[in-house]
C-alpha cells in the first residue's frame, strides 16, 4: 500500500513518514499541490494538510475528484473549525484528522477509510528494529524468536511499537488497554510492564521516563 503524504512542512513530513513507514507502508512526499496532483494516480491513498504553498489543500482534493479519482483521502490539518471540518467533506475528503494527534489514532483512521473502500486494513504488521508484531494475530517475535504474551501485554506492546522512539504517558496506556482512567497509586500498568520487560530478555526496549510514562527507542 503506497500512501502519498502532501505535507510542505519537513519536519511533520519527516516524522509522519518514519511512523508509517513503521508500520510497512511505502510513503512517497509531495510539497506542494502541484506535486500531489502529479503524484495522486499512483497512491492508495492521500494524507493532505490543507494549507499548501501554491494552493488550499481543498482545492487539490476537489481537482482530484473532478478527474473521476477515487482514490481514498484523509485531511490532515491544524484547522479545527466546524466550518473547516464541514467544507473539507463537502470536498470530498473521506476524514479529517486534526494535528497534533498521536500515530495510533492516525492509523485507525486509515483503516477505517481502506475498508469502507473495500480494502483490507492499511497495516497489521509492525516492525520496530529485531521486534515484529502482528497486529489481526496478536502475535510477536523478538530476534526471529516468537514471544509467549498475554493479550494485555501484547497490547501495551504495540501501542509502544506503534509510537516508538516517543513517550506513552500513563493515562493514554490505561484508557487504551484497559479503558479507564490512570489512578495515581495503581500498579496494574507497572506489573505488566514488568512482566513483558522479563519475557522480551531486553529491558532497554521499554525505557521508563520518570513522571511521564514509557518509551520504545525508535530503531536505529
Amino acid at each position: 500500500m503506497r500512501v502519498l503524504l502532501v505535507e510542505d512542512d519537513d519536519a511533520v513530513a519527516s516524522a509522519l513518514g518514519a511512523a508509517l513507514q513503521r508500520v510497512g507502508l511505502a510513503v512517497d512526499r509531495a510539497a506542494d499541490a502541484k506535486e500531489g496532483w502529479q503524484k495522486h494516480g499512483d497512491a492508495s491513498l492521500v494524507l493532505l494538510d490543507m494549507g499548501l504553498p501554491d494552493s488550499d489543500g481543498l482545492a487539490l482534493c476537489r481537482r482530484i475528484r473532478a478527474a473521476q479519482s477515487e482514490v481514498p483521502i484523509i485531511a490532515v490539518t491544524a484547522r479545527r473549525s466546524e466550518a473547516s471540518v464541514v467544507a473539507a467533506l463537502q470536498s470530498g475528503v473521506d476524514d479529517y484528522v486534526t494535528k497534533p494527534y498521536s500515530t495510533q489514532v492516525l492509523l485507525a483512521r486509515i483503516d477505517a477509510v481502506m475498508r469502507r473502500y473495500g480494502h483490507a486494513p492499511a497495516a497489521s504488521t509492525l516492525r520496530v528494529g529485531d521486534l515484529r508484531l502482528d497486529a489481526d494475530d496478536q502475535r510477536a517475535a523478538l530476534d526471529g524468536f516468537e514471544l509467549d504474551l498475554a493479550p494485555k501485554e501484547f497490547a501495551l506492546l504495540l501501542v509502544l511499537a506503534q509510537n516508538a522512539g516517543h513517550v506513552v504517558d500513563r493515562t493514554t496506556l490505561m484508557e487504551r488497554i484497559w479503558h479507564t482512567t490512570w489512578v495515581g497509586g495503581s500498579r496494574t500498568l507497572d506489573v505488566h510492564v514488568a512482566t513483558l520487560r522479563a519475557k522480551l530478555g531486553r529491558p532497554e526496549l521499554i525505557e521508563t521516563v520518570r513522571g511521564k510514562g514509557y518509551r520504545m527507542p525508535a530503531a536505529g
